[in-house]
């Protein structure tokens, strides 16, 4: 009996930790997590569906220190900048075009903002539109169930638009952004596999 209970703690920590990953997975996330300041940065919106019903509108607002005017284009999308009364982009909005983010998928849209000289954080509200209606406000706390996404903006060398290496690094198509983000955001399920591993391997060793 005390193996059995020892193997299924193992199983529920593994489990636990599984679905902690998948939740943080499935959220709206605005990607780099870390830069510097007063780079241009190419940030990637990832966008996956979490509902069976299909994606078909995405906004972003900015954060009020990062300045964006560049915008990569995604077929199958339009986009429209929402600005303020001195003509500052405040928002972005993708809309669908060719039936938009089916479910189990996700996408990702890119664009450029230069960035703020102070160091801090910055929180990117976003709104999913999906095909019934029913729209997903990503604006909560981090802890909350629809967190914003976050970035952190760490002290750099140079103004924006001058800081020109960090940008070089971010320079790669939102596809292998992406992967970078996903590297990250696959940590939490190798160790839930690791904990699992370990938890079987305990019980087979004292079972021998």
């Amino acid at each position: 009996m005390m193996k059995q209970a020892k193997w299924m703690s193992g199983l529920l920590v593994a489990g636990a930790i599984w679905m902690t990953a998948t939740a943080a997975q499935a959220h709206v996330n605005v990607y780099p997590k870390e830069t510097t300041t007063g780079a241009y940065e190419k940030y990637t919106v990832r966008v996956p569906v979490e509902k069976e019903v299909n994606t078909i509108k995405v906004k972003l607002e900015f954060p009020a220190g990062v300045k964006v005017s560049t915008v990569q284009p995604v077929p199958g999308w339009s986009y429209d900048f929402e600005k303020d009364s001195e003509g500052r982009n405040t928002a972005l909005t993708w809309t669908a075009t060719d039936g938009g983010i089916k479910p189990h998928e996700f996408m990702e849209f890119a664009f450029v903002g230069a960035n703020p000289k102070e160091a801090g954080e910055v929180s990117w509200k976003a709104y999913q539109t999906y095909a019934d209606g029913d729209v997903v406000e990503w604006t909560g706390e981090k802890d909350s169930q629809t967190p914003a996404s976050v970035t952190t903006i760490s002290q750099g060398a140079g103004d924006a638009g001058h800081d020109h290496g960090h940008g070089a690094e971010q320079a790669a198509p939102a596809a292998e952004q992406g992967t970078s983000g996903g590297i990250s955001s696959t940590v939490p399920l190798v160790l839930s596999a690791a904990a699992l591993l370990l938890s079987l391997v305990s019980l087979f060793r004292k079972k021998a």
